[in-house]
């Protein structure tokens, strides 16, 4: 397998950075207390004139024809910056809209999701239900042309900021799983909706968000009726070469080498090794992440490379982490630090996406063969 880049494509590499340069005081990738928001938003704009929020977009739908490669090095670089993650809306909401989505929903949402003009929040996890997202009980109740939602989500991502959620919901019986859910798009400014913090560990926020008696038109549903599962599943499948970027480990590595040469302790033996050991699995996860690019480019099956991946990076991300809090000295215990920060931040990161243990259960079962 070639695992190289071609010219044009490093070549939109530079670009890339050159870009960053003038955002490099963006810090929106991790949010350490702040409200960030206003900054990414900005980030997102300047992407979306550049045409880079649609790189790999159709040209039919606006889109640059890109192979997803380009993604990838954008938000590669970006993980690297800490500048931003990747938006909801541009990639897993529009690429639904273009496979899913009624000709009416793609002239209203996609030119503003291409523009960065226009962000998205999931509605998938639940108080009750988790991240089983076939026990969902968040209910839309059909009106004549209207849907009414009663429920709640929980720990959903920039909820505050958003101006729609992309929200998987149950319209089919309580029993239905998987064969009664749909994907409705909801203006989070609509009457009945309530959207209130939840602290995380590193300082950020999620959301709970609560409906009460929400409508939302039917002409908002996306795809047809009960069928909301192939509708997630298949937006999940185009996206995960860009969930987990693997140069934010590069970069979280190199802060540790600075940090361990600032304590005076770079050269100790058991450091050395330990760094070293750290840096042939960033190579392994580099690795990982270039296959699972791979399948995505040909089309193929992702969901094991990406479990893989994302199981190998985040497990990583703790263990470079663990690496500062044992070697870091006196700043690895005071709050607020880079170093006492990532620690609490990495632990976040096995969560978020997919906890790892739901990766080696996918893995167990799809590569193994594997039953509880």
């Amino acid at each position: 397998m070639d695992f190289g880049f071609t010219a044009e494509e490093e070549a939109f590499r530079a670009e890339v950075l050159e870009f960053l340069w003038e955002y490099r005081d963006t810090d929106g990738y991790f949010h350490r207390g702040k409200d960030t928001a206003d900054g990414v938003r900005r980030v997102y704009r300047a992407l979306g004139d550049r045409g880079w929020l649609s790189l790999s977009w159709p040209t039919e739908f606006g889109g640059g024809g890109r192979s997803p490669a380009y993604e990838f090095i954008l938000w590669d670089e970006m993980a690297y910056a800490r500048v931003a993650r990747p938006p909801m809306g541009p990639g897993l909401v529009a690429k639904a809209l273009m496979t899913h989505g009624t000709d009416a929903q793609r002239e209203r949402y996609l030119a503003d999701l291409r523009r960065g003009r226009l962000n998205f929040c999931l509605g998938y996890s639940e108080p009750d239900a988790g991240s089983d997202l076939a026990a969902v009980r968040t209910k839309a109740r059909r009106e004549g042309d209207h849907y009414v939602v009663d429920g709640a989500k929980c720990w959903t991502s920039n909820a505050h900021w958003s101006d729609s959620m992309w929200l998987l919901c149950r319209t089919g019986a309580a029993d239905s799983r998987s064969r009664g859910l749909s994907v409705l798009i909801v203006p989070l400014d609509s009457p009945g909706i309530t959207v209130s913090p939840i602290p995380t560990l590193d300082g950020g926020r999620l959301n709970e968000v609560r409906f009460d008696g929400v409508r939302v038109p039917v002409a908002d549903r996306v795809g047809a009726e009960n069928e909301g599962w192939q509708v997630v599943a298949s937006a999940l499948a185009v996206e995960r070469h860009v969930q987990f970027p693997p140069k934010r480990l590069r970069r979280d590595l190199h802060d540790l080498m600075a940090a361990l040469e600032s304590a005076g302790v770079a050269e100790d033996p058991v450091v050395r090794r330990q760094v070293g050991e750290l840096a042939v699995r960033l190579a392994e996860v580099d690795a990982l992440a270039l296959a699972l690019l791979g399948e995505v480019i040909r089309g193929e099956p992702a969901a094991v490379p990406a479990a893989y991946h994302k199981l190998a990076g985040t497990v990583l991300a703790q263990d470079i982490a663990r690496a500062g809090v044992e070697f870091g000295g006196a700043e690895a215990v005071v709050a607020g630090t880079d170093t006492e920060f990532l620690w609490r931040q990495s632990i976040l990161e096995t969560i978020g996406g997919g906890t790892t243990e739901v990766m080696r259960g996918l893995i167990a079962r799809q590569e193994f063969g594997l039953s509880a």
